[in-house]
């Protein structure tokens, strides 16, 4: 049984934007498409519900709030609880899945994250849940480093977030402005147009 590839599916919902049914149907891989094809309206609400919840849990990780971490979790899997099962096509490609076929996508997508991550808990220890370093990203991550010193969730987030800070330790030893956030009128002046 791959926790893993579990644990992943609870930072994918987290990530994930669930601003309607489209948003959700995102979120389910091709080997999932019996999901995507019968996830209902209904089961947005819940998956939102999760998807905050879940966050709680990396925030709780990131910060050494252990106890909280594990609290919830809990009462996670009390609220998804796992029912494992044998599934495959033949002898050749046996697998174990945690959630019965027979259960509502929701139940069956996050009993399967909420177990993959307990797991990791148990395993690595809640400070492997990692939130984006990048102020302007949020979004989580496990931390698989050698030495639990990951702090963003991509190579993209680290390089523009070590970007802006040399440039604005650049411009501090410039003396010059912390430079205007990119919507922002680039002086008090009123715009005049240009004929």
């Amino acid at each position: 049984m791959n926790f893993d590839a579990y644990a992943r599916t609870g930072v994918d919902l987290v990530n994930a934007r669930l601003d309607d049914l489209d948003d959700l149907r995102a979120l389910f891989p091709e080997d999932n498409a019996w999901m995507r094809d019968e996830v209902a309206e209904r089961d947005l609400a819940t998956f939102r519900r999760a998807q905050k919840r879940l966050r709680d849990v990396f925030e709780y990780g990131t910060s050494g709030r252990d106890a909280q971490a594990v609290a919830e979790l809990n009462t996670l899997l009390e609220a998804y609880p796992v029912q494992p099962r044998i599934s495959g096509h033949d002898s050749s490609d046996w697998h174990m899945h945690v959630t019965s076929r027979g259960a509502s996508v929701s139940a069956e997508y996050l009993a399967g994250a909420v177990w993959g991550l307990s797991v990791w808990l148990c395993e690595y220890g809640s400070a492997r849940f990692g939130v984006c370093a990048d102020e302007r990203c949020g979004n989580v991550y496990l931390d698989t480093s050698s030495n639990c010193c990951r702090r963003f969730c991509s190579e993209r987030c680290a390089t523009r977030s070590h970007v802006a800070a040399h440039r604005a330790r650049k411009r501090a030893a410039n003396g010059e402005r912390p430079a205007a956030p990119a919507d922002a009128p680039l002086s008090d002046a009123p715009l005049t147009p240009v004929s």
